[in-house]
């Protein structure tokens, strides 16, 4: 019986030897996976930098694409349906990493501007896995959240959600959390415009991980912000210079990175090729290993003369130093790739204990409920 043949992502983590015994697998870098390649291959395992559409897989015997991602915007998925080839991606598998990823740099702001987050006010723009998350968390620490999702809003009514031009007129922070669709009612290509920015409130902040495309280059370098939170960008790996340097953190699209996070994704790959492919094998494969950061798992947190803003970014902040991520980036902006391919072990909150002294009930609830472990929590 002839073997499957998968061609994988050599930046996908945790899975060197995890299909061996019941396939050939070969690891390619994602951006350079040609038609030649994947000719003979029953399936693919990709991350984003694999763009899966015609030109790639006419005349493959590919069935299967499996992306360790939550977005595929790099699938043409017309393309896929009409040729019969099925496309899984892995919703989300790295939520809770994008989840880490805005709240440190939200309380990153709040300590280096002396803000009172109660006092701030957040719209979340696509309220899915990973905004969904977002509103818990900053609803958490305390914050007032504006939810924006017109999909959602059509499907559950409008109780839920506010019209994105209130949120973007009382929102101190916008942060987004779309898709990329080019086309629709709801397209997110360039939904960050110059209208967009001219609607929000003055001196507010904008984040965007979600997709580059979703903000519109030209039109977030025109805009009156106080400041720019950017993950993700138009042209990667070559983000705009001036836009790269006037951000308050820019990061080369790591947001989503944590080693549990990844570790979900190529999971789900995993167990997708398996049930595809009726293979009676790894059906809880789970990496078993993850390394450890390299940070102490353990925080003692004493509230001695600290606001709760300055212990929340004490705890967040021991956990995932984001401004570090954005000055290795902004040193080195040719290294883009390098930096996200070979990205050091972030580990999520769930994965930290918070032991407390002099911290009063609030933050330590607070914490708790953002994912962290608590332990002696006396006043």
């Amino acid at each position: 019986m002839k073997r499957l043949k998968i061609i994988a992502d050599d930046k996908i983590p945790f899975l060197k030897g995890v299909m061996e015994p019941y396939a050939d697998i070969v690891y390619l870098p994602g951006s350079k996976i040609t038609a030649a390649d994947v000719t003979g291959a029953d399936a693919i395992f990709t991350r984003t930098r694999t763009k899966c559409n015609e030109a790639l897989l006419k005349g493959s015997s590919v069935k299967l694409i499996a992306t360790a991602t939550i977005g595929f915007d790099h699938i043409d998925t017309d393309y896929c349906d009409a040729a019969g080839i099925r496309w899984v991606n892995a919703p989300g598998c790295n939520s809770w990493s994008v989840q880490q990823y805005i709240t440190a740099a939200i309380v990153t702001l709040a300590e280096k501007r002396s803000l009172k987050l109660p006092e701030l006010t957040l719209g979340v723009v696509g309220v899915g896995n990973v905004g969904s998350k977002v509103v818990r968390t900053v609803e958490a620490l305390g914050m007032c959240v504006l939810p924006n999702d017109p999909p959602r809003a059509e499907r559950e009514g409008d109780a839920t959600f506010v019209t994105l031009d209130k949120l973007l007129a009382e929102s101190d922070i916008v942060t987004c959390h779309t898709p990329l669709t080019n086309e629709g009612r709801h397209k997110t290509r360039h939904l960050a415009s110059d209208d967009f920015f001219g609607r929000m409130k003055p001196g507010a902040v904008f984040i965007n991980t979600s997709r580059g495309p979703v903000a519109d280059t030209e039109a977030l370098k025109r805009a009156s912000l106080s400041a720019y939170i950017l993950d993700v960008w138009e042209g990667e790996p070559n983000p705009d210079p001036d836009l790269l340097n006037g951000a308050f953190i820019g990061t080369p699209h790591i947001a989503g990175y944590s080693s549990d996070g990844k570790a979900n994704g190529t999971a789900a790959c995993v167990h997708e090729f398996c049930r595809f492919f009726d293979l009676d094998v790894l059906p809880d494969w789970y990496p078993a290993n993850i390394p450890a950061p390299p940070m102490p798992l353990e925080i003692t947190l004493d509230g001695r003369g600290k606001s709760n803003e300055q212990l929340f970014f004490e705890a967040i902040t021991h956990t995932y130093p984001v401004r570090e991520d954005s000055d290795r980036l902004k040193q080195t902006p040719s290294a883009f790739e390098e930096l996200r391919g070979g990205y050091w072990i972030r580990r999520e909150f769930k994965n930290f204990t918070v032991r407390t002294e002099n911290v009063n009930r609030n933050v330590s609830e607070a914490l708790k409920k953002i994912g962290f472990k608590i332990e002696n929590t006396a006043i």
